[in-house]
């Protein structure tokens, strides 16, 4: 009887064992997703990152294609080169101008493609894809891109399901930007790179001031230190003529 109940234990462990086996070796998919470097306002300039997963163990990604939003057209698109990669932006003409830094502008970019120059994403790999956007819109709480991925084995994945709220994320999400609260600064990136500049300055001052306070601090610390080595040196001498005196 206690053979059985041992036996049960042992079948139960192994079990749960290959259970617990089989539910890591399930792999977790990723998706093609896109996030900003800091925030992304209402009304203001980002710089996002498009980050592409290799989700294949038998091929690498070599293409990597983002639409941008038609019905919420951009003025300002510009890519950041990538090692490895070539970038082509592709312009289209719009329906209704946009007005920016008061000039009206006729077309936006709709379109930006990325190409590997060599062997790409290689699969357990991923990559960024940096685009600096202005001004981002107003009238909306987000931003969905819709991406297309090309393998080497030419297999394509579409990223282009848009999301619902209430309800599950589909198979193929497409990248969504979450747009933050518009500030008073709309100029975003540029006051920021202002901002360091200024902040840079400051840094000098205090690097300079930090300087001074440490030159006077060795300064000081020098002086006490032959005022200390006089001391001991006089109190030397009296001891040596303290000695003299007692066996005199």
């Amino acid at each position: 009887m206690q053979i059985s109940r041992t036996a049960s234990r042992v079948t139960a462990a192994v079990a749960v064992a290959g259970a617990t086996v089989l539910a890591v070796s399930v792999p977790a998919f990723a998706h093609v997703s896109v996030q900003p470097e800091g925030t992304a306002a209402k009304g203001g300039y980002a710089t996002v990152d498009f980050k592409v997963p290799n989700e294949r163990d038998n091929a690498s990604t070599t293409k990597i294609e983002v639409n941008l939003p038609a019905e919420h057209p951009l003025a300002s698109v510009m890519p950041q080169p990538v090692p490895g990669w070539s970038v082509k932006v592709t312009k289209s003409k719009l329906d209704k101008p946009l007005t920016m830094h008061g000039e009206k502008i006729g077309e936006a970019v709709t379109k930006v493609t990325w190409t590997a120059d060599g062997k790409g994403i290689q699969p357990g790999y991923f990559q960024k894809f940096p685009l600096s956007l202005g001004a981002l819109p107003e009238d909306t709480d987000q931003l969905v891109f819709k991406a297309i991925q090309t393998y080497s084995n030419k297999e394509v994945v579409r990223w282009i399901e848009v999301p619902q709220e209430g309800q599950d994320e589909p198979e193929n999400p497409a990248p969504t930007l979450a747009l933050s609260a518009a500030t008073d600064d709309h100029h975003g990136t540029a006051a920021a790179a202002e901002g360091d500049a200024k902040g840079g300055d400051k840094d000098d001052a205090h690097q300079e001031a930090a300087a001074d306070s440490d030159g006077g601090t060795d300064t000081t610390a020098r002086v006490l230190g032959i005022v200390g080595i006089v001391i001991g040196v006089a109190g030397v001498a009296y001891g040596v003529l303290a000695g003299r005196r007692r066996t005199a």
